[in-house]
């Protein structure tokens, strides 16, 4: 599986952000709270794909799953 969620001290501080990007986790969730689609993410944000979008929401979605014991 290819991980599209990355973090380094050398991009936005250390933050969450999406693999090839300086787009941030956060502000895809933001945006998408506000109610833009992905598609309307991917057209205000030329760097990003909808393949980068949905991997990205995807990996939050399996962090958010409980692991079976």
């Amino acid at each position: 599986m290819n991980k599209w969620i990355v973090s380094d001290q050398e991009h936005l501080g250390g933050s969450p952000r999406v693999r090839g990007t300086r787009i941030s986790v956060p502000l895809i969730l933001e945006s998408l709270a506000a109610g833009m689609t992905v598609s309307e993410i991917v057209d205000a944000y030329p760097s990003l794909t909808e393949e980068a979008v949905r991997g990205v929401l995807s990996e939050l979605a399996q962090q958010q799953q409980p692991q079976p014991a």
